[in-house]
């Protein structure tokens, strides 16, 4: 049995956001399910790119769907442990809206030993329209590879499904 609590996006967001740049940033929590997140980023000036236009800069979003990575991934293994971005392409479609916010989606479709494959959108409102589409892979660090995969293991059995 895991001595850590089953990682829950919307509790561990009460933490994630107090501080640091996912904090500066004003990351907001909004949903999440069995194996995604959503997030929010909201509009301000300082995060715009260009300054005669009042769009959100791709930097902010980019960080914004990184995050939503992440936990999209811990709220599927159920495990809090360390991620790293081996690779996370964004592909814009179009600036965001004017003085908007960007909501991120992102969900963790596959996880492997040492590996965790998401794809997700951002968008300003209109889902159907979105701003980016994302696809990335992220190494599962832990220190104690054992136990995390013991912890992923317990976790999938209360949940009745088999990870690899």
């Amino acid at each position: 049995m895991s001595e850590q609590p089953k990682f829950d996006a919307q509790q561990a967001g009460k933490y994630f956001f107090r501080g640091g740049h996912t904090g500066w940033l004003g990351l907001e929590y909004v949903a999440h399910g069995e194996n995604w997140v959503e997030l929010k980023l909201p509009w301000r000036e300082d995060l715009i790119g260009e300054r005669d236009r009042h769009v959100l800069a791709s930097g902010p979003i980019v960080s914004l769907m990184d995050m939503a990575s992440g936990m999209s991934i811990w709220q599927t293994t159920g495990v809090f442990t360390p991620v790293a971005t081996l690779d996370l392409r964004v592909d814009y479609q179009r600036p965001a809206r004017e003085k908007s916010a960007v909501w991120g989606r992102v969900e963790c479709y596959r996880t492997t030993r040492s590996a965790a494959f998401v794809r997700g959108i951002a968008h300003d409102g209109e889902e159907n329209d979105p701003v980016a589409h994302i696809a990335g892979v992220f190494m599962q660090v832990s220190y104690d590879p054992e136990k995390r995969l013991e912890a992923q293991a317990e976790n999938a059995k209360t949940e009745g499904r088999d990870d690899d």
